[in-house]
């Protein structure tokens, strides 16, 4: 085979694999060489987007992909700094002629993209940059006027109509230098971050596989109906799989495609509905890729320069699982134990914060980037937003969750929250359904509700429509 090129530097930034891995692939045709490359980022001891949660869980993925890597004869170098300047010298070290990434969804790995390709285009080594941490990128899905959609449904209905590419397979050999020197694989110390206190999910790609598998066997083909109950394992776990790139949407897609086809009729729907969830996600990439500002302000103009209450002791009652409603309580404390909450959960307790606290929505939104083991920019930022009622296809604002209901929808005999609030372990599941009437706390060690929610449910209506009024 002829090369194109002697040596590829391969950057891992969120595709921690070596299965149906498309742009490693390339890269190892291509070059008669390839280093793979993971850049620690420099921040020290607080982040408003991440936190120790997810970076125990980076660090894993990087050990496991260090091993991964080292069957098929290579290794991952480990450099720490800036994106660009570290690439810079890893460049001069080797004497690399080609780099090869994935392009990121957000704006801050854009902008560090734009530095790579400069510094490259100084040194005249060769930038090969690939999207391949969705099955379409943004520019792909428009509208018949070649706009960017704003609305989730028309836009699924295109995506679930395109052709998606089938899965490349797994690398078997891959050859790399022994030089040049790599700095230690990360522990949460070279950040300054304190130890995880939560339970997290094995990291890998392996471990991936098989909850993929897990899924696929015991859970997708029961999702639609199983999905929204948190006392369920009814949904799939693989958010944080997919956040670090430890499993490819095209095999993910392809799988459940062919056991769509091979399931019997009436779970289909149940396949079909969790497509929509991975359509969901790229709706989201999209919105953030064509409206960077909505990191900084609402997407629907009409709702910018919302009045917001200024945090007091109610914040830390939400951020602690100590509201007084249970099914927030036991949301809040699903996060802080495992680094996750159920996604139905995730709009109740969002819900809680923006409608009846009053909170702007961003603080939620840095709260769960910090918390979340799947902490994925454009996801939580939409999720916040939708549950705001200020985002791409929102929930409009009079739409109002109340808590005690979503607890007789989706909690009925109060399993989820027993599992996660402790204290109530021995209550009835109908003290779980209404505000304690006589005034005391449903249990000793539990506090009363925070807030009346249907006094603030007026309130935010209040807001809201004075805010409407006031944009004419």
């Amino acid at each position: 085979m002829t090369h194109s090129f002697r040596l590829g530097i391969y950057w891992y930034r969120r595709d921690l694999r070596i299965t149906d891995h498309q742009i490693l692939q390339t890269a190892s045709q291509q070059c008669e060489a390839v280093l793979p490359c993971y850049v620690v980022s420099t921040w020290k001891h607080q982040h408003a987007w991440t936190g120790s949660n997810r970076q125990q869980f980076l660090c894993d993925c990087l050990h496991s992909l260090d091993a991964n890597l080292r069957t098929l004869g290579s290794r991952l170098l480990i450099r720490q700094g800036q994106a660009e300047e570290a690439l810079r010298q890893l460049i001069i070290d080797s004497g690399a002629d080609a780099l090869y990434f994935q392009r990121d969804p957000d704006p801050f790995g854009k902008g560090a993209e734009s530095a790579v390709e400069r510094m490259c285009a100084e040194l005249g080594v060769t930038v090969h940059a690939m999207h391949d941490v969705s099955l379409h990128s943004p520019t792909e899905i428009l509208t018949g006027d070649h706009l960017p959609y704003r609305v989730y449904t028309p836009y699924s209905k295109n995506w679930l109509s395109k052709p998606k590419e089938k899965p490349v397979g797994k690398l078997t050999r891959l050859s790399t230098p022994d030089g040049p020197a790599s700095d230690p694989l990360p522990t949460l110390a070279t950040w300054g971050l304190p130890a995880s206190t939560a339970n997290l999910v094995p990291a890998g790609e392996k471990a991936a596989r098989q909850r993929f598998r897990d899924a696929l066997q015991h859970r997708i083909a029961s999702y639609g109906q199983n999905r929204d109950i948190p006392s369920l394992d009814g949904t799939t776990r693989i958010s944080q799989d997919l956040r670090f790139g430890l499993l490819s949407l095209r095999s993910i897609y392809a799988a459940t495609q062919q056991a769509m086809l091979d399931a019997p009729a009436a779970a289909r729907t149940n396949h079909h509905t969790y497509l929509k969830e991975l359509a969901w996600r790229e709706f989201y990439f999209a919105i953030l890729h064509f409206y960077p500002e909505v990191l900084d302000s609402e997407f629907a103009p009409q709702w910018r320069g919302l009045p917001w209450d200024e945090p007091d002791e109610k914040l830390t009652a939400w951020q602690s699982g100590r509201t007084g409603f249970p099914i927030v309580d036991a949301g809040m404390r699903e996060l802080l134990a495992t680094g996750h909450m159920h996604n139905r959960v995730r709009m109740i307790v969002a819900m809680f914060l923006t409608k009846d606290l009053h909170y702007d929505w961003r603080l939620g939104e840095s709260w769960f980037m910090r918390h979340l083991v799947d902490g994925e920019i454009a996801s939580n930022n939409g999720g916040w937003q939708w549950s705001a009622g200020t985002g791409a296809d929102a929930a409009p604002y009079f739409r109002i969750q109340n808590p005690w209901s979503q607890t007789l929808r989706f909690d009925p005999q109060g399993l989820y929250i027993k599992r996660w609030v402790p204290e109530l372990a021995n209550c009835a599941p109908k003290m779980f359904l209404t505000a304690p009437a006589d005034g005391r706390p449903i249990a000793p060690d539990y506090p009363l509700p925070i807030i009346d929610h249907n006094t603030e449910r007026l309130r935010t209506l209040a807001i809201f429509q004075h805010h409407k009024t006031q944009q004419r």
